[in-house]
Order: structure tokens, then sequence, then C-alpha cells
């Protein structure tokens, strides 16, 4: 062999001194981008689901982070909540996603929650006309403790119920027509349809109305601790009217 060519091999005994497969290059590259901590989120939001027992918020949610579906879920005690992290206009934002009690005996604790929300996901069962009927008091409570600059959603889930529909798509949309910066979906949590364009276009119009330049220290109302808030709100703003 032209001894140009012949390249000599990395020894491989212990004793020698020689290079093992721990100290190879490769290895080293791979303990290096191990060591490297992921890129903080540059924003953290709050997004906060309501609606009446049994229309499928905890469906909704748990489908949009663990792209699971539990047909026959138990109904949620109080509050509950989990993380997304998602990339939006060249932003990291992580989500903090609350899914609360539809039975009215639990207001007193899920009502704290409304104030740091930044998103507020309002959802009916369009199979059940008491779910929809039911949307005039849970406007109320946004009206009472919600920011008046949280982004508003309507949902009308279960369109893979298609067949024992009860309220139209076009009632869906006059009831969000006559609130303020309401849009309006359907959606179904089981078929997995429309469950990720309902929180993405919501961050989405969440950081329309931020500013996506700000120094980590001046996001401290765009910021959510974990901690939750407490069962009473101390304060409260004064109410106001969103539908006639």
């Amino acid at each position: 062999m032209d001894p140009r060519y012949d390249i000599p091999r990395r020894a491989t005994g212990g004793g020698g001194g020689g290079g093992s497969a721990n100290s190879s290059p490769a290895m080293g590259a791979q303990s290096r981008r191990r060591k490297m901590p992921p890129r903080p989120a540059d924003f953290k939001l709050q997004i906060i689901i309501i609606g009446s027992r049994g229309v499928g918020k905890t469906s909704l949610m748990e489908r949009y982070t663990d792209d699971t579906f539990c047909e026959a879920c138990k109904s949620t005690v109080g509050v509950d909540f989990k993380i997304k992290t998602v990339e939006l206009r060249g932003k990291k934002i992580r989500l903090q996603i609350w899914d609360t009690a539809g039975q009215e005996r639990f207001n007193s604790i899920t009502s704290a929650y409304y104030r740091s929300a930044k998103g507020i996901v309002l959802v009916y069962d369009i199979t059940k006309q008491e779910t929809f009927d039911d949307l005039p008091k849970w406007m109320k409570m946004i009206d009472k403790y919600a920011s008046e600059e949280a982004e508003l959603l309507l949902v009308g889930n279960k369109l893979d119920c298609e067949s024992d529909r009860i309220i139209s798509r076009q009632q869906g949309e006059r009831f969000a027509s006559r609130i303020s910066g309401m849009r309006f979906c359907e959606a179904s949590a089981k078929d997995n349809f429309n469950v990720d364009e309902i929180f993405l276009k919501l961050v989405d119009d969440i950081l329309s109305k931020m500013p996506l330049e700000v120094p980590n220290k001046e996001l401290s109302n765009s910021v959510l601790s974990l901690q939750p808030e407490p069962e009473v709100p101390p304060e409260l703003p004064p109410p106001r009217m969103r539908c006639c």
C-alpha cells in the first residue's frame, strides 16, 4: 500500500494510554450537546377553558397538549392544568392551559384564574341545548373577573356528533358576533379536528397585541407564575358588558 494513504489506527488497548470510545471526538461532541440548556421561553401565557359540565373542556386540553382522547373522562374537580410549548412569530411560547370545572359550586375557586388569563376558550356542546343556553352565564363570569384585554374564542365542540346536532353553526356565529372581539369555530376533540387551530389562533391573537421585543424584566404582565392564584381575588375590575 502506498505509505501516503497508510492511516495509523487509533489504539484500542487499555494500558497504553490510548483513546477509548468515550474519548472520541464524536462522543465529546454529543456530550457537549447534552449539556446545552434549552432556550428559555420568550413569553409565558395563561389560557383558561370554561363552559358547562360535559362539553369536552378536558378532552380539548388533553388532545392539544398530549394528543390523547378519553371516551369516559371524569369531571374536573376545581381546576387542572397542562403545559405546552409552541413556536410562533419567531418566539418560543410556554402555554399554561387551565381546565376549569363546569359546576357552579366551583365558581369561587375557578373565578380566581380568570384575571391573569391572556386567552379564554368558552366551550359548548353542539348536541346539548342547555350548554348553549348557559353561555350568557359564562359571559357574566368573564365580564366580572377577566381582564378586558383577554382574547375570547367560542368553540362548539363534538363536531363528530353531527348527526345529533341541535345547535346550528349559524347560532354559534350569531352569539359570537354580539361579543366584542370574540372569535368562533367548531371542533372535535375526538376526531382531532380544529383543535390545534383553536389554540394557535388564540395565541397568535394574543401575540398580535403584545410588543414582541420586550426586555425580560418588563414581562411581568405576560409571565405566569406556576403558583395558583388565591382562592378569592382581593380586587376585581369593575364589571363591563361585552354583549347587548
